[in-house]
């Protein structure tokens, strides 16, 4: 008996260990939580930086600021407490916020919304309290926050929810910037790509009171941004930064400089030396539609079948948008799973029209009803997925947000839906009559053409790739020999 309760007590006294280390343990994994590990300098300049002049323009004021904020203090001038960059992914807006450190010369202390996001209660809070406490003790300074949508999500309804862990990380970030001094030169800067998402009380001044556009280049801006990553690598001398430039539209900072990359990567393959125009070339189709497969598989009835989905593409984008430049039209499959394609580029500097939009649809849909028309309804192919999925999209965007439907008026369908919160039956409706009305135009026009784009898909039945030249060569021939032209 008296064993028994020896046991029974050595028992508990074991229980009693293993609770208190654990606890132990439990805080330590909290206090350790509560650390992150800061970029604390920046050695970045706007000139390292090409591209968003506008942007670097309105910034030279935030470094005038914070290197002397004593002149703004003597004319009673308060600057921005923060700034937020936003715009689409990979143009540049981390990449600003360190130049605008470097170029003040101050600290910089660079987190990620979502570092502040997790299970422990109050362990965000905790963590945006001792990051405006590290960078005080610095003195002036730039705290930068990439992704706060992580944490400054609007809170929908009127829901204010004040137990929620993602209120209270939101709530001490709002407390901190109100907190530190006009004149104390720290500058909150954050970055977000859907600034539409972010809560009105970041947004209201005191807080993040100047909002700044990170654009996606133009093309001035491309061609710097170019030359900025090709002067650090060597060159050769048949590189054409005016093509290349023209090339590119629509491309970010970032993909550009990925482009440099493989175009880099392009030149070690061929043991050489230096990037040539060539290299780029062939990286700017390798990025965009992938590496064209050297040892695919040879189904005569699927190349026919995809010379034709082709053929309809670049038929109706050269008919509906002559002033696009139609660079490649292949059936070689590539590497991202594409049985072929056709590489249309868009004229950047064309205004975004209704009529340009239900073009655009057009030319989505025109590899789907050209298989239609030469292979009958019950044999169209899998092939247009990726086309359906972009025209769905489009067509979203023309209904909801763009107020194009004759019958929406001039509301966002999407913003409507999401105050009232109730569904929309009629957008589905909508872009189904849109989608129905454009695939019957589309049919009808390459129904009125056949004969200029069955030559088309001959001519990539036997070459597997055509340019621009030769395709402009066919339409060409094809309107001198009285075909009809004309829906």
């Amino acid at each position: 008996m008296e064993n028994y309760q020896i046991l029974i007590s050595v028992g508990v006294l074991i229980f009693i260990f293993f609770i208190f280390r654990n606890k132990k343990s439990a805080q330590r994994e909290i206090n350790g939580l509560n650390e992150i590990e800061y970029n604390c300098s920046s050695h970045m300049k706007f000139d390292d930086v090409a591209g968003n002049y506008e942007a670097k323009e309105s910034l030279m004021e935030i470094v005038d600021f914070i290197k002397n904020p004593e002149k703004y203090k003597s004319l009673d001038a308060r600057m921005p407490k923060g700034v937020l960059f936003y715009g689409s992914p990979g143009t540049g807006k981390t990449l600003m916020a360190k130049a605008l450190a470097g170029e003040a010369g101050v600290p910089f202390y660079a987190v990620s919304g979502s570092d502040f996001v997790q299970v422990y209660a109050g362990l965000g809070a905790g963590r945006i309290r001792n990051l405006f406490k590290k960078a005080k003790k610095s003195g002036k300074s730039v705290i930068f926050i990439d992704e706060i949508d992580a944490i400054g999500k609007k809170r929908m309804n009127g829901n204010l929810r004040g137990s929620d862990e993602g209120d209270r990380t939101l709530n001490a970030l709002l407390t901190e910037m109100s907190g530190f001094a006009e004149d104390s030169g720290t500058v909150v800067v954050a970055a977000t790509n859907r600034i539409d998402t972010l809560d009105s009380a970041l947004l209201r001044p005191g807080r993040f009171d100047r909002q700044i556009e990170i654009m996606l280049p133009d093309r001035n801006a491309r061609m710097d941004i170019l030359k900025l990553y090709l002067s650090k690598k060597r060159t050769a001398d048949d590189i054409d930064f005016d093509e290349i430039a023209d090339m590119t539209v629509y491309f970010s900072g970032a993909m550009i400089e990925n482009l440099v990359n493989e175009s880099a990567l392009a030149a070690v393959r061929e043991n050489s030396d230096r990037i040539s125009g060539e290299n780029i070339r062939k990286a700017y189709l390798q990025v965009l539609a992938g590496s064209e497969k050297k040892n695919a598989s040879e189904n005569s009835k699927q190349k026919e079948v995809t010379s034709y989905h082709e053929a309809g593409h670049a038929f109706v984008s050269k008919f509906l948008m002559p002033e696009n430049k139609v660079v490649r039209v292949s059936v070689i499959p590539t590497s991202k799973g594409a049985g072929g394609y056709t590489l249309s580029m868009p004229d950047s500097s064309e205004v975004i029209t209704k009529k340009r939009i239900k073009n655009q649809l057009s030319m989505l849909m025109a590899g789907r009803a050209a298989e239609e028309i030469f292979f009958g309804r019950d044999n169209i192919t899998v092939g247009a997925q990726n086309d359906i999925e972009r025209a769905t999209l489009l067509a979203v965007d023309y209904v909801t947000k763009y107020g194009m439907d004759d019958d929406a008026a001039f509301v966002n369908l999407g913003i409507l839906s999401e105050k009232l919160n109730i569904p929309l039956a009629s957008v589905e409706k909508s872009v189904k009559e849109l989608s129905a009305k454009i695939y019957a135009e589309t049919f009808e026009i390459i129904e009125s053409n056949k004969e200029a784009v069955q030559r088309i898909a001959l001519l990539l039945v036997d070459k597997e790739v055509i340019n621009e030249e030769e395709l402009d060569e066919i339409i060409e021939t094809a309107e001198n020999t009285n075909l009809s032209m004309q829906v």
